[in-house]
């Protein structure tokens, strides 16, 4: 099996990239012994565990040089705007360039792409990095390589690939992703909130006290003074005769 070479890739890339129907195939585009791929209109991002839109959240359309970002650990689906063909007598790899996943996004799509196959690539990736990654349709991200076999094979993909993203892709991870920073931040709201609650508590614990002191306080303050009902009054008792001395 041999690479095809940027001079090889230039001779037959015209009829293999095209729009759907009128060839594409830009030779500025040729890296090396790769040619590099643009992102397209669809995009999909998985939701974060806090967000509201986790049920509805759908595949979103792109207009020409519209920006969005993929948020740290959080999974979406890229679409080419190319579509692309790969001859029966080939197979394809496909990555992408460096420069995009030094910022910490991963490929976790398959590598490869079969004989006979012709429609748009999608592309799953993971932001594995620390801060969200912000790209644009229309940038050239991704990279696919040739490669001749012995022979053309009848084993290959028969039928041409419908445009667009498929839906049935983004039914795996639709239900909202707990990234590592998304629980970092929950562990910190559960301490925060947690730090919350002792405060209060103490504040009711000490009201509490300090109304049952001022209770008391008045309680003793306000009960009358009783004598006992057989009680001689101090005035009326008869003084007990004192010691007698006798004179010596």
């Amino acid at each position: 099996m041999a690479f095809w070479s940027g001079e090889k890739l230039n001779e037959r890339l015209p009829a293999l990239i095209t729009d759907g129907e009128n060839s594409i195939f830009n030779p500025n585009r040729v890296d090396c012994a790769a040619y590099t791929l643009s992102i397209g209109s669809e995009v999909y991002i998985s939701p974060t565990i806090d967000s509201n839109d986790r049920e509805s959240r759908t595949i979103s359309a792109l207009g020409p040089g519209e920006a969005f970002a993929i948020p740290p650990g959080q999974f979406a689906f890229l679409i080419t705007r190319e579509f692309v063909k790969v001859p029966e007598d080939a197979i394809a790899l496909i990555s992408m360039r460096a420069k995009v996943k030094w910022r910490g996004l991963v490929n976790v799509s398959g590598f490869h792409v079969d004989p006979g196959f012709h429609g748009q690539l999608t592309f799953a990736v993971f932001n594995a990095g620390p801060s969200p990654i912000h790209l644009k349709q229309g940038e050239a991200w991704f990279l696919i390589w040739y490669a001749d076999l012995d022979r053309p094979t009848l084993l290959g993909k028969k039928d041409t690939e419908p445009p667009g993203m498929k839906s049935d892709l983004i039914s795996g991870i639709s239900g909202g992703m707990l990234s590592l920073d998304g629980l970092s931040s929950r562990i910190d709201k559960v301490e925060l909130e947690q730090k919350y609650y002792s405060a209060v508590a103490a504040v009711l614990v000490t009201l509490f006290i300090g109304l049952i002191l001022l209770a008391g306080g008045i309680f003793l303050k306000q009960r009358p003074y009783t004598v006992a009902p057989n009680a001689t009054p101090a005035a009326s008792r008869p003084s007990l005769p004192g010691p007698t001395h006798k004179a010596h």
